[in-house]
């Protein structure tokens, strides 16, 4: 595979997203799009109100630009096309509720599982048209688990609900998912060359290319947030390159950033509803450390750190593949 064409599509999503961002976020800011603070966060977000959000259009425009620039046109294709934009309208429909409606809740949870389902549907629709493979690879080994259709198929749905749920938890500090995003999106890069896999090793290049153009505007202290938008057609994509790839459980290593964080909202929920006790602070876990004292910047680094040792090792899992 052509990694010159992989590197060409990183740097054109970036200038896509670099040069768009100036031109959205005054609009969003005219517009009053602008990000609800919880109260009962960390103090220091407070002073956030109001900044900007939806700014996952940014991240989704410049990604399906370079998207379509670059790919090939198949089945593979309009699999991840279907789960970055399909997911990301859901987040899209989310954040607008929110913010034109004062809505604080968006989304009803109902109406946010049939969207999810819808595009989940979708998506299988297609891969069973291809004649996807059944079989998940276990981490690490030779081994693979192949029990039929019946399981599979519901198997990703779930796994793609789960994907983009965990990607929207790691969305809280300023350049957080972000950076986590385009570190797990690299490692996919690399497993899809691999593979030999065109449509997917373009589909992560341009996101990463698009989530690192918005981080120059993301970055502390942000100008703009992604929102719902952003978030969940980041793991929409993320979640479609793992099963194109048939990565799909390597996910939970590649992914670990976000599996943390959601298993902290799970554990912090149970524990609350069952004892009455909390175990966090607050979760999502990075505002946790945020209210143990640690800086948006230091959350944000050391994430980052722990992704990166957390996609190395899944890549060095995929050559037991």
């Amino acid at each position: 595979m052509d990694f010159g064409l992989i590197l060409l599509t990183i740097g054109v999503s970036f200038i896509l997203a670099v040069i768009s961002a100036p031109l959205v976020i005054p609009l969003l800011r005219r517009l009053k799009f602008g990000q609800q603070i919880r109260g009962e966060g960390p103090q220091s977000h407070l002073k956030k109100a109001g900044t900007p959000t939806m700014g996952g259009m940014i991240i989704l425009l410049a990604f399906t630009l370079a998207y379509l620039k670059f790919s090939v046109v198949n089945t593979d294709f309009y699999v991840l096309l279907v789960a970055t934009l399909g997911f990301g309208l859901v987040g899209f429909l989310d954040d607008y509720i929110k913010i034109v409606f004062k809505r604080s809740l968006g989304l009803t949870p109902r109406q946010k599982l049939i969207g999810q389902l819808l595009f989940s549907g979708i998506m299988c629709v297609l891969l069973i048209s291809e004649g996807h493979s059944t079989a998940i690879s276990v981490p690490g080994t030779q081994f693979a688990l192949d029990w039929g259709p019946w399981f599979y198929y519901p198997f990703i749905v779930i796994m793609m609900m789960a994907v983009t749920n965990a990607v929207n938890f790691t969305d809280g500090v300023d350049g957080l998912l972000s950076g986590v995003s385009a570190i797990a999106l690299g490692a996919f890069a690399v497993i899809a060359m691999q593979v030999t896999s065109l449509p997917a090793a373009v589909c992560a290049a341009a996101m990463i290319g698009a989530v690192l153009g918005f981080l120059v505007f993301n970055a502390h202290p942000a100008k703009v947030f992604m929102g719902d938008t952003g978030s969940l057609g980041i793991g929409g994509a993320i979640g479609a390159i793992a099963i194109v790839t048939k990565t799909e459980l390597l996910f939970l290593v590649i992914g670990g950033i976000f599996v943390i964080e959601m298993l902290s909202v799970v554990i912090q929920v149970v524990s609350f509803k069952t004892r009455g006790k909390r175990v966090f602070k607050m979760s999502p876990i990075h505002h946790h450390f945020e209210l143990s004292g640690w800086s948006e910047w230091r959350v944000v680094v050391t994430f980052w750190s722990v992704g990166l040792v957390l996609a190395i090792i899944g890549l060095y899992l995929n050559k037991g593949l």
